[in-house]
């Protein structure tokens, strides 16, 4: 295990200025492999100088900005000034009061994986592991090579920050494996047993939890290889899952996210824009232990999407289970996306135009009590199963903050006789306290592990 930098010379030690590393990744001195910084890039601009001096100069905006990134060559240099596309450019930035991956808007590739301490392993390894986590993404998600051992796998090479956020969460079992069992919060209670559930405890649950986006697929890959790698010798992977979504710019205008039956998904979210998003969504001062303050639960649900019978039926049908328009997203009564449906209008016949039983009625928050979470999902496909029918469906992520008041009773309702259940199967389950954003010179969870 490498030494550890103290807090409070994180900022400085270990982290030399954009200007700085430029100038070293510029002198062509021997990287571990045999590969010269030097070569990394045409004309001598390592991937760490590019992004280096474009955050430098301003040019690499935030993940509320969209502009295009340049990177200036070192000085001296005859490699042409290059532009990382809006795409490459784009930053999430690590240090933020909620952790990044939750408001993030949905990126085109991403991961989840779970991970249980090793045996004799507890809260010092944990502080240690998310310590060396919370480095490792800062440093990812600037667009930095990682340099925890002074090596770099070189998977990213090239490539921007492209959108990349880490998110990370502590499972049920994490606290009595780490001695903090007086700090698990009532919130994180096992999620009651549903009857249609089929699912497979090794895939679900975990003692941490990993969230990672991405829209490059290898820099997600590159982030995931890291996180893996610095868990070493304390924590082994339990469990982890592939997922995607349509990357950005592949639609004229930005739409709602589509899933695997063609349905978009989310359109029910609550907005940042309403008045009781936060309250919604995160967790306030007073509202559980202290360390959570401004953190969220998330539920994760493998939902096995049963295509080859939902593909069998007719459009008309589809939108009757959804009660929606698949090609819109407008409820079965008329108008746009956003438009309220008439939950009791009816056709000629007398029958209501919304099922009782459809999808979008039951998942209502005024049909929930006012239950809302924020549905923020990937897309997964693994193949064809023995049976030769897809194994493919939707990586289910939402987010609240108290899972007993948001996924609880709505699950428990759509149980009950949701026309969509026909169609998927429910097969990996896991719920986690996700705290909230570390500060500069902090690491997330250390509210937690050293409170």
């Amino acid at each position: 295990m490498t030494d550890r930098i103290p807090p409070q010379d994180r900022t400085t030690t270990g982290r030399a200025s954009a200007a700085s590393r430029a100038a070293e990744d510029s002198t062509g001195a021997a990287r571990p492999g045999g590969v010269s910084r030097g070569s990394e890039r045409p004309g001598g601009v390592s991937r760490r100088a590019l992004l280096g001096t474009a955050g430098a100069t301003g040019l690499v905006l935030g993940a509320a900005g969209g502009g295009v990134g340049y990177a200036l060559a070192p000085e001296g240099s005859k490699a042409p000034t290059e532009a990382l596309t809006r795409l490459g450019s784009r930053r999430a930035m690590f240090h933020v009061k909620h952790q990044p991956g939750i408001t993030t808007p949905l990126q085109a590739k991403g991961h989840l994986l779970a991970f249980d301490l090793l045996a004799g392993k507890g809260r010092r390894e944990a502080a240690n592991l998310l310590r060396r986590w919370s480095e490792t993404a800062e440093r990812l998600m600037a667009g930095e090579a990682v340099a925890a051992d002074g090596h770099d796998t070189g998977i990213a090479l090239d490539a921007g920050p492209a959108s990349l956020t880490v998110t990370f969460g502590f499972g049920h079992s994490f606290f009595s494996r780490t001695g903090l069992e007086k700090q698990r919060p009532e919130a994180l209670a096992p999620l009651p047993q549903f009857s249609s559930d089929h699912l497979d405890a090794k895939r679900g649950e975990g003692d941490l939890w990993v969230q990672i986006g991405a829209d490059d697929a290898l820099v997600a890959f590159h982030a995931l290889r890291a996180l893996q790698k610095d868990a070493r010798g304390t924590a082994r992977v339990r469990w982890q899952m592939n997922g995607f979504n349509r990357s950005p710019g592949a639609t004229a205008s930005p739409r709602t996210a589509r899933n695997l039956m063609g349905q978009l998904d989310g359109t029910g979210n609550p907005r940042e824009s309403d008045k009781d998003f936060a309250q919604r969504v995160f967790v306030g001062p007073g509202d559980g232990p202290r360390w959570m303050a401004n953190g969220s639960y998330v539920v994760m649900r493998r939902i096995r999407m049963l295509l080859d019978d939902w593909e069998g039926l007719g459009l008309a049908e589809q939108e009757k289970v959804i009660g929606r328009r698949k090609s819109t997203g407008a409820p079965l009564t008329g108008g746009g996306e956003r438009t309220e449906p008439e939950l009791d209008a009816t056709d000629k016949d007398g029958d209501l135009v919304i099922p009782l039983n459809a999808h979008a009625r039951i998942t209502r928050p005024d049909q929930n009590g006012g239950a809302a979470m924020l549905r923020r999902p990937f897309s997964y496909h693994d193949g064809i199963d023995a049976d030769g029918v897809p194994d493919a469906g939707l990586l289910f992520l939402c987010w609240q903050a108290d899972p007993l008041r948001g996924f609880v009773p709505v699950q428990r309702k759509l149980d009950r006789g949701d026309a969509l259940s026909e169609y998927i199967r429910h097969e990996a389950s896991g719920l986690y306290a996700v705290p909230g954003g570390a500060a500069k010179g902090e690491y997330v969870g250390q509210g937690l592990l050293e409170g």
